[in-house]
């Protein structure tokens, strides 16, 4: 993290915006998922996306609060490419029939930006019985992502645009369990602290991202930050 307005390699800080980083970029031969894209964050990186011309799905939880979304972006940005599907990152059953969708939808991917997130909540259980933040954080993106990966790999051949994944993570992810990842005991409520599991959810996604990028780097078809 680049801090006090200290700039990086990239040229850009951490005050820097997100329309000044993508100043100039024509992004209208693009198509992007952004989950979580009903608040925060993700409201921003969708706005931002639609402004550069990107064709950008929300997929989000609540329906009526991404087309909300979706109607105040597209009084600012009437040329907005927009659609909003449901998902929900706790439920498995959920990210398969999204991705179901979409590949029903016979989109191209260049981008998946998995942004969305819950943050120390209190000890519960998904509907697959995966402790919440665990489950939300890292396993429905870590689904999502595989499931999607062969529409990502076809787009990038098809378009000659090497893809892109990323994964939202948090400074939090220093601040998991001594251990770090508990796998065997994810679901201990004994031991549960909100702020440890909502980093280990965070250090999962690092993970993912580290793991996914070796993998793919001989392809050079999808890059992952």
């Amino acid at each position: 993290m680049w801090i006090f307005g200290w700039k990086g390699p990239s040229g850009f800080s951490a005050s820097s915006t997100a329309e000044e980083v993508t100043q100039g970029i024509d992004g209208s031969a693009l198509t992007a998922i952004v989950t979580g894209a009903s608040s925060g964050i993700g409201v921003e990186t969708t706005r931002v996306l639609a402004l550069r011309g990107v064709h950008v799905v929300m997929a989000v939880r609540n329906a009526d609060a991404g087309r909300n979304v979706k109607e105040s972006i597209l009084k600012e940005i009437p040329s907005a490419k927009i659609d909003v599907m449901e998902l929900d990152l706790s439920s498995m059953a959920s990210v398969r029939k999204f991705a179901s969708q979409y590949q029903s939808s016979n989109l191209p991917l260049n981008l998946l930006i998995n942004n969305a997130g819950v943050m120390a909540t209190p000890f519960m259980l998904s509907q697959d019985k995966i402790e919440l933040q665990f489950a939300t954080n890292h396993l429905g993106h870590f689904l999502l992502t595989d499931l999607l990966l062969e529409t990502m790999k076809r787009t990038a051949r098809e378009s000659n645009i090497e893809g892109r994944i990323v994964n939202v993570s948090s400074e939090g992810h220093r601040i998991a369990y001594s251990e770090g990842i508990r796998f065997d005991k994810i679901n201990d409520e004994s031991g549960y602290y909100t702020w440890y599991a909502y980093g280990q959810s965070k250090l999962a996604n690092i993970l993912h991202a580290k793991e996914l990028a070796r993998r793919l780097k001989v392809r050079n078809t999808v890059q992952i930050l």
